[in-house]
């Protein structure tokens, strides 16, 4: 087996009580250990598991697990070094069905163990081609059979005497997924409060003098009034910062549940080893520098003895609950408490956000420096808000991602319930050089960034500053239900500045009806101009501005108001009067507010309001139009319900599986495919070609030609060798042949200027006109296979107007990746023409987005170009290279 799923030795998850265990497919070296599984099990359960009491079921159990036969796998569950549970299944050596069977020790019932090897079971059995289980168990076996319902798979039962007989099938559905991601959640979650939770910490490292980051770690936590025991491990003090302290941590007198580990790389290892003696269950590593034989040996020990590990080279955790009040950080003060959750690769952009919050008086529920991130991550984190009780906002800064499908999957649910922000780091070529670098992750494109960002509904930003902006109005203000601004101003220069900062962010600037016009002239002092900006003087007064907002806030047909404000000596209210005025006006919400004032000395403040709320204030136009966009962009992404993956009728999965296994049987190295190959690929999915014909002497393109000429007569004709990725480029190309002659001079040039390269032509019809389209997919070995689409031709490249969207594609990605190109009117019927065939346009990409899905070898698929026209799409030029890579399951839970 090539699948990376069968052949990873192992793999370790989460318990529903957060514990770790290793699974793992059994081996030889097993049996004694799974004899005793069974041995060691209750008469009950024996019978339970094998219907009747024998001495030999345990040995013929054991023996079975250890010697594998075709069809029949077993994986075992382990925990520091103990066998657990045991799972298998066996087809018989035949069919896609399998009988499947569980086993778990006594005591260690009810904690999942079953469930999750029956997961991991599941996916390897996908894999090998399996659709089915079955499983007979005695109608009085509760458990399994509870297990069996609640995996989320399509399961059936049948009496069969006293026995219940269980069939499963196998389909990875919706259901199953969220059924998996809550068990997953719900143990993630419970792994994480030793850590974010904890009910004693130790720092080990913290120096008798100043100036060791342990010390200063150990000094925050007692500063900042750590509510729980707090130990120090320096075999050279008893007493550090006032904080007892212990030579080792196997000498304190009770377990820590957090250890903060702060000293040299190469004791690392050791310290975490010791720890996991100890029964510590979470490890906080600052210690940076760490080289490959140091961090393979602290991960080791953390997947071993079950500790959750942030880190190394980080800043730190928080938690700022009054209950508890842990800061075991090194950053020069103390996070406010608050509602924002922050998880961090950066230390540095750690404590800006944390001061940023801090100062905006939204403060911080949890925060995590995730430094090199070799285990603790942002899924971990918006997990944890998700269930904390207390956090409403999510910031995230991630320079690399372990899984991005499954983060993807979190990030889409949480999102509903609380904005996550981002900044969008890595985005250029030096910054993903520094990136990987700071990090030591593996760098990723930005258009792929953009895609998982937009679908998964985060909001990215380009900066900290922005970041912070963002969030200003996104805590204190409604989100807009649309993106219709209104500007208001008292000097004409600052509405002039709104406006344009407005349009460049995207949003609309109606024009008031003429009822709001008399309504607004009404209230506006003299001289006032009510267009969009709406131009109230420097002469308006706080009561006038007030109502002049107020009455805006109740119109219909705004969305938001955005309010530039500068000090002037003509009005009798001051500068605070009029500011004043802005927040009494926001008691007519649900619609945001954000002001703009220029003399403003901070980027963004938030201002108290009469009803005890907070209304943005921005020292620049652009930043409080950057946020205001960002809020409608969250506002439509939330009003839009969750896409559906369309069922495709005409596509033969299995067919391209067998086509796939032949060619990478045949070139062992993949490459790329020649036209019938590509064909062949593309008639499994239904991805329609324009007609064409394949022939490699002179004599064959004419015979072709005669067979594919159209109504006008003309075809056209191309050059064709392995590793010709650019015809155009290379002039293989021959357009507008008429006639026997033209085609075999045409023939003839190729044959000559590309002897002993060129293995045969492809000849087709020429094809009629229609907009010229780009369709692709390449496989990030990081996010999986990412689908683009955008104009097509020879200069695809040089405009560069595509679009992109993760697979598989929902209908909703579609429709983005199709009207999101700036040559989208052209698919809509611009100045006056007909509309291409849309729906034959979303087939194509559904079903390229199905290959891609289908097929992990599919390393590039490139279709260019695709002609689109009223009458429907085509693809005239397709080209597709395989490589031999394994199916990964990104769903399946397993810690990285």
């Amino acid at each position: 087996m090539t699948d990376d799923v069968l052949n990873r030795p192992t793999v370790h998850a989460l318990l529903a009580d957060g514990t770790t265990v290793c699974i793992r497919p059994a081996e030889t070296g097993d049996h004694d250990q799974l004899q005793g599984l069974y041995e060691e099990m209750s008469p009950e359960n024996l019978r339970l598991r094998f219907f009747g009491v024998s001495r030999r079921s345990a040995q013929i159990a054991a023996d079975r697990a250890v010697r594998p036969h075709p069809g029949y796998r077993a994986l075992l569950a382990e925990a520091k070094g103990q066998v657990i549970g045991l799972a298998e299944y066996d087809t018989g050596g035949t069919g896609t069905a399998a009988d499947i069977s569980v086993a778990v020790a006594d005591g260690l019932h009810h904690r999942g163990v079953g469930t999750l090897l029956v997961e991991h079971l599941v996916s390897a059995a996908r894999a090998e081609g399996i659709t089915t289980f079955t499983a007979d168990a005695l109608s009085e076996n509760h458990e399994i059979l509870r297990l069996f319902a609640d995996l989320g798979l399509r399961t059936a039962r049948r009496f069969e005497g006293p026995e219940m007989r269980c069939t499963i099938e196998l389909d990875e559905d919706e259901n199953y997924l969220s059924a998996t991601e809550a068990r997953g959640r719900a143990a993630d979650v419970a792994s994480l409060v030793p850590l974010l939770r904890p009910d004693s910490v130790a720092v080990v490292g913290a120096g008798r003098t100043a100036g060791s980051v342990g010390r200063a770690i150990l000094h925050h936590l007692k500063a900042g009034g750590f509510t729980r025991r707090l130990l120090a491990v320096n075999p050279a003090a008893t007493s550090i910062l006032g904080v007892p302290s212990h030579p080792s941590v196997g000498a304190l007198p009770r377990t820590p549940d957090l250890v903060v580990v702060a000293v040299p790389a190469a004791a690392v290892p050791a310290t975490a080893e010791e720890c996991g003696k100890a029964g510590v269950r979470a490890l906080l590593v600052v210690t940076a520098g760490l080289d490959h034989a140091q961090a393979t040996a602290l991960t080791a020990a953390c997947r071993t003895y079950g500790m959750r590990l942030v880190g190394p080279n980080c800043l730190g955790v928080s938690n700022t609950d009054p209950e508890l009040s842990l800061d075991a950080t090194f950053a020069a003060g103390h996070p406010s408490p608050g509602t924002a959750g922050i998880a961090v690769q950066s230390g540095g952009v750690g404590i800006a956000l944390l001061d940023g919050l801090s100062r905006l008086g939204i403060g911080v529920s949890t925060f995590a420096s995730l430094g090199d991130k070799f285990d603790v991550s942002g899924n971990d984190m918006l997990q944890w808000w998700e269930s904390d009780g207390t956090t409403d906002l999510a910031l995230l800064h991630l320079e690399s991602f372990g899984n991005p499908r499954a983060f993807s999957r979190t990030a889409r649910r949480v999102t509903r319930r609380m904005p996550v922000l981002t900044v969008d780091a890595g985005r250029t070529d030096a910054g993903r050089r520094a990136a990987a670098s700071h990090t030591a992750a593996a760098a990723t494109r930005t258009m792929t960034r953009g895609a998982l960002f937009t679908q998964a509904g985060i909001t990215a930003t380009h900066s900290v500053g922005e970041l912070l902006e963002a969030a200003a109005l996104l805590h204190s203000q409604p989100l807009p239900t649309g993106s219709r601004v209104a500007i208001v101003t008292n000097a004409g220069g600052a509405g002039v500045l709104a406006a344009d900062a407005c349009a460049e962010a995207g949003l609309a600037l109606p024009t008031p009806t003429p009822e709001l016009v008399d309504d607004l002239l009404a209230v506006l002092p003299e001289g006032a101009v009510v267009g969009n900006p709406i131009d109230a003087t420097a002469a308006v007064s706080e009561d006038q501005l007030r109502d002049c907002v107020g009455r805006i806030m109740r119109h219909a047909g705004v969305d938001a108001v955005l309010v530039a404000l500068v000090p002037t000596a003509v009005a009798e209210a001051t500068g605070d009067d009029l500011v004043r005025a802005l927040t009494r006006a926001t008691g007519h919400r649900p619609k945001p507010i954000a002001a703009v004032r220029l003399e403003q000395a901070l980027p963004v403040e938030l201002l108290p309001t009469t009803d005890g709320r907070t209304v943005p204030a921005y020292a620049e136009p652009q930043a409080a139009a950057r946020a205001l966009a960002h809020a409608a962009r969250r506002a439509a992404w939330l009003a839009r319900p969750a896409g559906t993956i369309p069922d495709l009728d005409g596509v033969e999965t299995a067919r391209a599986h067998t086509f796939v296994e032949n060619y990478l049987d045949a070139n062992p190295d993949g490459g790329w495919l020649d036209p019938r190959q590509c064909a062949e690929l593309l008639g499994c999915y239904g991805i329609p070609q324009l007609a064409w014909a394949w022939a490699d002497t002179e004599d064959g393109a004419v015979l072709a030609a005669d067979r594919l000429r159209g109504a006008d007569g003309r075809v056209v004709m191309k050059g064709h060798w392995p590793g010709l990725l650019h015809k155009s480029e290379q002039r293989a190309v021959h357009l507008d042949l008429r006639g026997d002659a033209q085609v075999r001079a045409a023939y003839r040039d190729l044959e000559t200027r590309f002897a002993g390269l060129l293995t045969g032509v492809v000849v087709q019809p020429l094809a009629e006109r229609g907009t010229e389209l780009f369709a692709g997919v390449v496989q990030d070995q990081v996010f999986g296979p990412l689908v683009l689409f955008g104009l097509g031709g020879t200069a695809t490249e040089i405009l560069a107007d595509h679009a992109a969207r993760l697979a598989p594609l929902t209908d909703h990605d579609v429709h983005d990746l199709i009207t999101a190109p700036r040559c989208a009117p052209l698919l809509f019927g611009a100045h006056g023409s007909r509309p291409v065939d849309l729906e034959g346009l979303e087939q194509l990409l559904l079903r390229l987005s199905r290959m891609a899905s289908d097929l992990p070898q599919l390393a590039e698929a490139d279709f260019n170009p695709v002609l689109a026209a009223p009458g429907g799409v085509s693809v005239l030029d397709a080209r597709v290279r395989l490589l031999p890579r394994g199916a990964q399951d990104p769903y399946l839970r397993r810690l990285r």
